[in-house]
């Protein structure tokens, strides 16, 4: 049977064009310190079309379908230090590619791959030095142009077909980030009731046993590690969007915010829940916590095919701009009213980022936000905020297959007009949305999100 790696290279050798070839590396090995790297993680778009995950390798993909892996030699003596090499001899037939050599000769036989093809396509941007390796390869091949060698006249960003593949998930990697999911939610579930039993006995609680409660879930779960760096953050720590786990003390009275995912075989979750450190929200931490669901549910109704990628972040706006002004964070005599407050853009001190994001093999992951067939109707406007003049285009239409995060949030520092009993509150609400056929399937929701929910968990 072929494997859904063969089936991706397959169809992406059908989009390079006759004469098309494709070269794209996999991550490098990178230090940490003296002697000591950081753990290896492949390059996602090599491991998309391979499922190899040994570093030093490079796939060379031609129109025609046939395909070289350039993989790290068998050494046994280094794979006493370093551990198993497959080799080019079983590459082959481990991982259905034509054919396979040893890296140490890539730069003796792309030069011959790359002969009589028109156009070379390779991920721009994305790799050190590569640029500079590609020239140098064409290079050989002019040199050879009087015995009669053809060298490719165009370049092409692969990375812009790749893009596309995996914008839409296939049921393959749709059960990967649903038990990847399951795995981050029992780690939230973890840290919460951590939380709550600490400050119960009258611990000293911290920001890293939370971090602590997560890791040792995800690795329990079998999941490779953290998609991401942790957020844990307690009490005024929340209202820092990328704040990191430290060791800040988790007190009574003060919200948790944790935003935290592992990565499995591959393929990111991404969770944010927002909790009572001590199991029990006060009056106005519940008042904007409520909130900002509220506004996840509008965010969730129109996550669904047809509608636009930015229709769930103008939903939650909508929510969140009224509710300012109900709960008293915008002055109705200053701003007027929801339109009003819309219209200026005075919901951004308070909420400043997009309510969602692409999700797949990267926790940011790939993908234009841009509908291509409408990429030429743009239009020109003026940032209420900044005065300066910006350029926006339809955004992509939803299409079943698309996971899209959802994560509106509320994040309050103190300022003046600014409510003294809102001060250093942070929420966020993050789940992770799988574009059906009919709607959204969120596959995070392991996890409580209603706040009662939230408080009779902490209870137990």
């Amino acid at each position: 049977m072929t494997s859904v790696y063969a089936q991706r290279r397959a169809r992406l050798a059908a989009q390079l064009g006759d004469g098309g070839i494709a070269i794209i590396p996999t991550a490098p090995e990178r230090g940490r310190n003296r002697d000591n790297s950081y753990l290896y993680r492949h390059d996602s778009y090599f491991y998309y079309l391979t499922g190899f995950t040994e570093p030093n390798a490079c796939l060379v993909l031609k129109a025609d379908g046939s395909s070289t892996l350039f993989c790290q030699p068998k050494d046994l003596e280094r794979e006493i230090w370093d551990g198993y090499r497959l080799g080019p001899e079983a590459a082959v037939t481990t991982l259905g590619v034509s054919d396979a050599a040893s890296i140490e000769d890539m730069d003796t036989r792309l030069p011959r791959l790359l002969e009589n093809q028109t156009t070379v396509w390779w991920p721009f941007a994305t790799h050190e030095g590569l640029a500079a390796r590609v020239e140098a390869w064409l290079n050989q091949v002019r040199a050879r142009t009087r015995a009669g060698a053809l060298c490719p006249a165009a370049q092409g960003d692969v990375c812009t077909l790749i893009d596309e593949m995996r914008l839409i998930k296939d049921a393959h990697e749709l059960d990967i980030m649903r038990r990847a999911s399951q795995i981050s939610a029992r780690a939230h579930i973890r840290a919460m009731q951590r939380s709550a039993r600490m400050l119960r006995a009258g611990q000293d609680c911290r920001e890293y046993h939370l971090d602590a409660e997560l890791l040792h879930e995800f690795r329990q779960g079998g999941a490779n590690g953290v998609a991401y760096d942790s957020i844990v953050a307690a009490g005024p720590n929340a209202c820092v969007l990328h704040y990191r786990a430290d060791k800040a003390p988790v007190r009574q009275g003060d919200l948790v915010l944790i935003d935290a995912g592992c990565e499995l075989d591959g393929y990111a979750s991404d969770i944010t829940r927002t909790f009572p450190a001590n199991g029990r929200f006060t009056s106005a931490q519940r008042a904007l916590y409520e909130l900002v669901l509220e506004s996840q549910k509008a965010a969730i109704a129109v996550t669904k095919p047809g509608q636009r990628f930015m229709d769930p972040h103008d939903a939650t706006v909508a929510v969140l701009a009224q509710g300012m002004l109900d709960v008293g964070l915008l002055d109705k005599n200053v701003y007027g009213n929801a339109q009003d407050v819309i219209a200026q853009r005075a919901y951004f001190q308070f909420y400043m980022h997009r309510t969602g994001h692409w999700l797949g093999m990267d926790v940011h992951d790939c993908g234009s936000y841009v509908e291509p067939t409408e990429i030429a109707q743009s239009q020109q406007q003026i940032d209420a905020l900044s005065g300066q003049v910006t350029t926006t285009r339809p955004s992509r239409i939803l299409r079943p297959g698309m996971v899209t995060t959802i994560e509106p949030g509320i994040y309050v520092r103190p300022a003046p007009g600014v409510p003294e009993q809102f001060h250093h509150i942070g929420i966020r609400i993050e789940d992770d949305a799988v574009v059906t056929d009919n709607g959204c399937e969120l596959i995070t929701r392991g996890v409580p999100v209603e706040a009662d929910e939230i408080e009779a968990l902490m209870r137990d």
